[in-house]
């Protein structure tokens, strides 16, 4: 019975449409049949017009005047002569000819997937990075003059870590600075301090469509300094011919190489080694890095006969490619007036073997590019590996044995074979955790001042204050708690006499920068520091431009700016170009900005390594 009352439906569907639209529409009504008419004689047509064509205007067409139509576009013989030739468009790749006739789209993502440019950097200030608007309403002109002015690495590790921080920082540009520019300047400054990896990731941050050419060289420098040629590639790619410099037709080679574009890149290779763009190692260089993105394998034989400078860009592609770089033109470029680039460079080349990045990695680190436990790791690589001995094989022994010895003075034995005779600060640095697993005790007072050396120079403060009490006031490890450690109150005078009669660092750098940072951080009286200046032959009082500027900055509370501020007053290769007035602005400023312990941090390695 279902079956059929479907059935009927099926075969008579009920319409839904409202009524009368589906209804059909009426026949027409037919009209009366004509009742038949005389018949009128046809009107004669008019001359010169055929039957059946409907009668209009009669004389001449209407002519055209040159004015009629729009002028006919021409080209003169220097834009035709610019024109590319038909070999040459079928010589193109589909890429070089958008670039060519001006298609090549400005940006490689969707709009929605495109970052906004209102904050760039890598640290949010959750992630203990700076306030992204603390630069936002100061002068432009300042900001880029301080950060144009930062040349040189820090002469300070502890300054080159607070200066790292606050230059990664989720930052938003300073009024009248374009946001791109903001970011090329922060990127300089991390790649002249050897911050090769925090400066890509700080370049990335921004769409490589909106890269200027300021951008661009620093991201280059940086991706080049990793040696990660490929890195580059999006920008190089989507920029195209924006430059014809030898440096950018070789990457743009090896990004098309690595774009499968294999026989376009060694063309590309080989005509600039036939047209001499660059010399010939770089380009062959180049071609064994290309190569290696292909199927072609070409023979590509590296020959350092004649070579007498090593530049970054051949430091990089040999590493990256495995050729070994001869021995002598590698010392000359870490001797040369560039060496501290290749020294941080390589220290953090994973391909380059372990006793060659040893020096490298220890001067990294005191630099402050590398931590205390980046070291014990790079040592316990060594330790790990059987066929490695010698000097490097006995350092990572004697650290493993600084916390695995059976007794406390086998441990702080064995720290000091890895500070050395010279007691160097990159051991102390390299120590610094296993310092801070011996047990305060006055038995050990001797040794406390390495000790505490040890813990300060990688922050372990509070470890470093469970020794106060337990020396004699005026030694250096006394000197260290009293700038190093938070908690302490006015700071003896007679104590600090004591310590500058017993200072025999040159020229009493050690007491000057002692009474620097104890008035940095208010902890002498007007009075004591008035007599050690006169007493040490310094003068605290006396005012720059660039103490006024930090010292405005720090009373409006501007952390980032005192920063970057004391950032350009730490440039320098050595603790001798830092002057004890410099010391003084620069923990005094950071103190009143809620950097206490960073102050604390600078003040102890000036006095640890004077």
């Amino acid at each position: 019975m279902l079956a059929t009352s479907l059935a009927t439906a099926q075969d008579a569907p009920e319409s839904l449409l409202p009524p009368g639209f589906d209804d059909p529409a009426p026949a027409p009504t037919p009209a009366p049949a004509p009742t038949a008419l005389p018949t009128a004689a046809p009107a004669p047509a008019p001359s010169g017009t055929r039957p059946g064509t409907p009668a209009g205007p009669t004389g001449p067409a209407p002519s055209i005047g040159p004015g009629a139509l729009p002028p006919v576009p021409t080209l003169s013989g220097e834009e035709l002569s610019g024109l590319p030739t038909l070999e040459e468009l079928e010589a193109l790749t589909p890429d070089e000819l958008d670039d060519r006739l001006g298609l090549k789209p400005k940006f490689d993502i969707p709009p929605a997937a495109r970052r906004s440019l209102s904050q760039v950097g890598v640290m949010s200030s959750e992630e203990g990075g700076m306030p992204s608007e603390s630069l936002g309403r100061q002068p432009a002109g300042l900001v880029r003059a301080v950060l144009a002015g930062t040349q040189k690495p820090m002469v300070s590790r502890w300054g080159h870590i607070i200066l790292r921080r606050a230059l990664a920082s989720r930052l938003a540009a300073p009024d009248g600075m374009n946001p791109v520019e903001f970011a090329s300047l922060r990127a300089g400054v991390l790649n002249r301090m050897g911050e090769f990896a925090v400066a890509r990731a700080l370049v990335q941050d921004v769409d490589t469509g909106n890269w200027n050419t300021a951008l661009t060289s620093q991201a280059l420098t940086a991706y080049i300094a990793s040696s990660d040629m490929n890195g580059a590639c999006p920008a190089v790619r989507l920029q195209g011919s924006a430059r014809e410099d030898p440096q950018w037709v070789m990457m743009q080679a090896i990004c098309n190489a690595y774009a499968g574009e294999g026989a376009l890149a060694a063309s590309q290779l080989d005509r600039g080694i036939e047209n001499e763009i660059a010399p010939e190692i770089d380009l062959l260089l180049a071609q064994r890095y290309a190569g290696a993105a292909g199927r072609g394998r070409r023979a590509v034989e590296i020959e350092w006969d004649g070579i007498d400078e090593l530049t970054p860009w051949r430091f990089a592609l040999a590493n990256a490619v495995g050729e070994t770089i001869p021995q002598a033109l590698l010392d000359g470029a870490l001797e040369g007036p560039n060496g501290g680039y290749f020294a941080r460079s390589a220290a953090s080349a994973p391909m380059l073997p372990l006793t060659m990045r040893e020096p490298l990695v220890l001067r990294a680190a005191s630099e402050g590019v590398f931590s205390a436990s980046t070291l014990v790791d790079f040592y316990s690589q060594v330790y790990a590996d059987n066929a490695i001995g010698g000097g490097i094989g006995d350092m990572a022994d004697a650290l493993r044995q600084a916390y695995v010895a059976p007794n406390t003075n086998g441990k702080i034995n064995a720290m000091q074979s890895v500070w050395g005779e010279d007691r160097a600060y990159a051991g102390f640095i390299t120590t610094a955790y296993a310092a801070a697993r011996i047990a305060p005790a006055e038995d050990l007072a001797g040794y406390s001042s390495g000790l505490i050396a040890s813990m300060l120079s990688a922050g372990l403060d509070r470890d470093a204050a469970a020794w106060r009490g337990m020396m004699a006031d005026g030694s250096l490890g006394w000197a260290l708690l009293a700038v190093g450690t938070p908690g302490v109150g006015t700071v003896d005078l007679e104590a600090i006499d004591t310590f500058a009669d017993n200072d025999d660092s040159s020229e009493a750098c050690a007491s000057a920068f002692l009474v620097a940072g104890l008035a940095g951080l208010d902890r002498i009286g007007a009075a004591e520091r008035e007599s050690m200046e006169g007493a040490l032959g310094i003068d605290l009082s006396r005012t720059t431009r660039w103490t006024s500027t930090i010292d405005q900055a720090a009373e409006v509370q501007n952390r980032t700016l005192v920063i970057m501020l004391a950032g350009l007053g730490m440039q320098g290769d050595s603790w001798s170009q830092m002057t004890p007035l410099h010391l003084y602005h620069i923990t005094s400023a950071l103190r009143r900005v809620g950097l206490e312990a960073e102050a604390r941090m600078i003040a102890a390695e000036a006095v640890a390594r004077a």
